[in-house]
């Protein structure tokens, strides 16, 4: 039997972080502050300006990915707006913290055993271009799919692009990098001792793989239908 547990306006906020700790990561690229005391979720949302159905729509979207269950995207719940500005804040976390926190933290653990200068090069070669490869595909979102979003919800639809086309540039790449690395980590770095911080890199290496794919979900399976949906109502209007 599945555990998912739909979230609702009138549940504490408190609650909904207490039940499922990674929902802390969608607060901060929502703009929600801690410290909200016994405030219900629909009260935070409003106290601090953010949409509270599209907030809802992307916390029990990540508690059913998290644990399974049967949700139902409701798209007429969704804010585009909303959406897209928890999307940028979400790709400023991964380049501007995240990914370099953990090649920080890499160079460090790498720095332990200074006899492993070829390995560490390769290691930290490949962490790059998985970098970089991240960098590519959200600053093409960033520049274009979502230029073209708050384009349509101007009401301007030019048919040159759709947004099926967005997922073309998702992460088949991405994940063939980090696949790669993962395994040079893993398979060749001659550990001479037990490498605590090496062990926590990698750790941290497996819990942003894990959060960006959720990241790349949440935009396949809630983004796009709701653009999709935006898409097909401009173009209805424009043949009416």
């Amino acid at each position: 039997m599945s555990n998912f547990h739909k979230f609702k306006p009138t549940d504490k906020m408190y609650n909904v972080i207490g039940r499922n700790y990674s929902l802390i990561s969608v607060l901060s690229r929502f703009g929600l502050s801690l410290g909200f005391g016994e405030k219900t979720v629909r009260e935070v949302c409003e106290s601090q300006n953010v949409d509270c159905n599209t907030f809802l729509t992307v916390v029990n979207f990540v508690e059913e990915e998290s644990v399974g269950g049967d949700f139902v995207l409701e798209l007429e719940h969704i804010s585009l707006e909303a959406l897209i500005e928890y999307l940028k804040q979400a790709h400023s976390y991964f380049l501007d913290f995240s990914l370099p926190a953990i090649r920080q933290k890499l160079c460090q653990a790498l720095d332990m055993e200074p006899g492993n200068n070829d390995i560490t090069e390769t290691i930290l070669m490949f962490y790059d271009k998985y970098v970089e490869e991240v960098r590519r595909h959200m600053d093409y979102e960033d520049k274009y799919v979502f230029t073209y979003v708050k384009s349509l919800l101007d009401g301007n639809y030019s048919g040159n692009f759709n947004i099926r086309n967005f997922a073309e540039h998702h992460d088949s790449h991405i994940k063939k990098k980090l696949t790669e690395l993962k395994n040079i980590i893993i398979k060749y770095y001659p550990q001479t001792q037990c490498n605590n911080l090496l062990n926590a890199s990698l750790f941290d290496i497996f819990n942003c793989e894990a959060d960006l794919q959720m990241h790349c979900s949440l935009e396949d399976n809630v983004f796009a239908p709701a653009v999709a949906q935006l898409e097909a109502k401009i173009a209805n209007e424009a043949q009416g």
